[in-house]
């Protein structure tokens, strides 16, 4: 078929051994083996080869999101009268976490506390979620099997671009994701914003503003997303709270591109203010980012980046419910299931922000 039958054995090889490099790079023999393969595959696999297995994989993980949003959308459409829906969207990706990447893990542990029988299935404002009006969810980007076909992340930030935009394709879908860590915001927003035709306001809450120009020389690092989306012209406003952990560049950064900068230091004499934001007039709708260590780790100690000093969970309550804006979309991230404490205390309140976020964005 246009290839002799040595260069089929080591392209079988190859993607065998792709599949399987996580586990791989853990090991020194398979560490030797990867190095060795990729030697012999650069000699005998031709790069267009490649890439046609790479959009291969590519098409059916956007067709199964595709799909799944579709199903969803025109289930809400034949019911009528509703004007948004929160719908779940998982991105597991931990790869550009500058510590630990055991926020891949976390959708499935954040799905799992949503429905968890310890709790019911109302918000506090008296949403029901177990009502398709308020919530669908159409599963995960599949992240791991994308870049196991060598995918680069310049590409992978277009398709988790991509999923985010079919899923706004299905009206009245609104998305919610599900990190992952904070680099995936970057595709989102932009995602977002592109699909509405504008910028957006932002409300960020986080230890950390995330803003650095390329954090350890990675443009797509988790403390680098807000960077992006800044230099994308994604948002009008940035509003960033709960920050205690920033240097001179977070600051220099945040001044550079007009974000206004909430830290725990002043919280006191801000909090008045912070319990009563109204956000997006004269733009296409407003995102909120709760990177999970905003809180302090009393009340989450399940994150990567432990930051005591931060914000109560009914702190981070009080500016959700009483934000006044219309929130077109929305994620919750950084929570590492891998240093989650017996009981999965933090999944809880990942969920409990997931629940609490699906209340705002649902009409």
């Amino acid at each position: 078929m246009g290839h002799s039958f040595p260069s089929f054995l080591f392209w079988v090889a190859f993607v065998f051994f792709r599949c399987f490099s996580a586990l791989d790079l853990k090991m020194s023999h398979g560490t030797k083996w990867m190095s060795y393969l990729r030697q012999w595959s650069a000699a005998n696999v031709s790069s267009a080869l490649i890439e046609k297995g790479q959009n291969r994989v590519i098409d059916a993980s956007l067709t199964l999101i595709r799909e799944r949003a579709k199903l969803k959308g025109e289930l809400l459409r034949s019911l009528g009268s509703v004007k948004a829906s929160t719908s779940l969207l998982g991105v597991p990706l931990g790869h550009n976490s500058s510590f630990l990447q055991g926020p891949a893990f976390a959708p499935p542990r954040i799905r799992e506390a949503i429905w968890c029988g310890s709790t019911n299935s109302s918000t506090e404002e008296g949403k029901e979620l177990n009502d398709p009006r308020v919530l669908t969810d159409v599963g995960d980007v599949p992240i791991q099997e994308i870049r196991d076909c060598g995918v680069d992340d310049d590409r992978l930030m277009n398709i988790i671009s991509e999923s985010v935009k079919l899923v706004m394709e299905q009206d009245p879908l609104r998305p919610l994701v599900l990190g992952g860590d904070h680099s995936i915001s970057f595709p989102v927003v932009r995602a977002v914003s592109e699909k509405l035709g504008g910028p957006l306001d932002i409300l960020h809450l986080d230890a950390h503003p995330d803003i650095y120009d390329a954090f350890e020389g990675n443009k797509y690092s988790h403390a680098s997303s807000f960077a992006r989306i800044m230099e994308g012209g994604y948002a009008r406003r940035l509003l960033q709270v709960g920050i205690r952990s920033i240097t001179r560049e977070g600051r220099e950064q945040g001044k550079r591109f007009g974000v206004e900068q909430y830290e725990m230091r002043t919280f006191s004499q801000d909090r008045h203010m912070l319990e009563n934001l109204k956000l997006g007039e004269g733009v296409k709708g407003v995102y909120i980012s709760v990177d999970v260590d905003c809180l302090d780790p009393a009340f989450a100690p399940g994150v990567s980046h432990i930051e005591p000093g931060g914000l109560s969970f009914r702190d981070v309550l009080n500016i959700l419910h009483n934000l006044q804006a219309d929130v077109v979309a929305a994620d919750v991230v950084e929570f590492n299931p891998q240093r989650d404490t017996v009981d999965g205390m933090t999944a809880m309140v990942a969920a409990k922000l997931v629940r609490e976020l699906t209340a705002k964005i649902s009409k």
